[in-house]
């Protein structure tokens, strides 16, 4: 039998005409993870926000099963203070695909009284709970997240298949070993395992990856004039969950976000990137983690992303 590859731009100089490029094998990683999981769980789901990073893992999803339908449902944690335009996105996307959406809702926790707002208006940290009990109640037993190793010190710290507890609780000191590329899933009735397929990329590998296979997004990505105002040294949109407060003036910049989240948390950089190969460029600059530089929530202390991982977030 011959394998055959295809030899990409970049590949020249590797000394094998049959090596993969790095995307290839990031790609390819990827879609061996996918295929692991759903031989191995019998309920997987697709964390789904609409963002990049979850954009890319659904692509890759679709790309380990074509032609058939992918074999998940997508889970989001809706804020209640999301982007409209990322919303938008993901709304025709599962209908394009005809997929599955569970959406977890906080405004319908604090309705009920069993989550409170936080006086600073971000519902960030208040995503764990509906999290945590939608994977629950629909007997989820591997759920799949775009966390990245670069993103965050915490994140850096997990594997590719990360053990949760009953309580959908993360203990670092619970990781077991992976060794080339063997995961084991083994878990107790009542847990679960948090998958992360793109563990080993680069927020560079998925702007990259996105020009490569011309992948759509949200148009939030690309630099457009949008009114916000400053707060701790970001860029945040005025809207309905607390901001701006008396002295915050609202101005008109010309901005892209590099992640989306929550709007009262989530901050904007100056760019004037608006396109792929701009925002690539921009990105292979900068010396800024896209959280470090724009995700306030996790400048609420040094821990703070590894402190909402043990309670279950992602």
């Amino acid at each position: 039998m011959t394998i055959a590859a295809t030899v990409h731009e970049g590949d020249e100089g590797t000394g094998s005409p049959y090596a993969l490029s790095h995307l290839d094998a990031l790609e390819s990683e990827a879609v061996h993870i996918f295929r692991e999981v759903a031989g191995e769980f019998e309920r997987p789901v697709i964390l789904f926000s609409g963002g990049k990073d979850s954009i890319v893992m659904l692509h890759l999803a679709l790309k380990a099963f074509a032609p058939a339908a992918v074999p998940f449902s997508l889970l989001h944690v809706d804020t209640g203070h999301n982007f409209p335009e990322v919303l938008d996105y993901r709304d025709r996307t599962v209908e394009r695909h005809g997929l599955r959406l569970h959406i977890a809702s906080v405004q319908d926790y604090i309705d009920r009284g069993t989550l409170r707002e936080r006086p600073d208006g971000t519902r960030n940290p208040l995503q764990t709970l509906p999290l945590t009990e939608k994977i629950q109640t629909e007997r989820f037993d591997a759920v799949f997240g775009g966390g990245r190793r670069d993103e965050e010190k915490a994140r850096a710290k997990e594997r590719v298949f990360s053990l949760r507890d009953e309580f959908s609780q993360w203990d670092p000191r619970r990781q077991r070993p992976e060794l080339w590329n063997l995961y084991n899933g083994r878990h107790a009735p009542g847990e679960h395992v948090r998958v992360f397929p793109l563990s080993n990329w680069t927020e560079l590998d998925v702007w990259q990856y996105i020009a490569r296979e011309a992948i759509t997004l949200p148009d939030i990505y690309f630099a457009h004039e949008r009114d916000v105002f400053q707060r701790a040294g970001m860029w945040l949109t005025a809207g309905q969950w607390g901001g701006p407060k008396d002295g915050e003036t609202v101005e008109k910049r010309l901005v892209r976000y590099r992640t989306v989240g929550d709007m009262s948390c989530t901050g904007a950089v100056d760019s004037d990137a608006t396109t792929l190969d701009a925002v690539i460029t921009e990105i292979a600059a900068s010396r800024l983690t896209e959280r470090g530089a724009t995700r306030a929530d996790d400048k609420m202390s040094e821990a703070a992303m590894e402190d909402r991982k043990r309670e279950g977030y992602f």
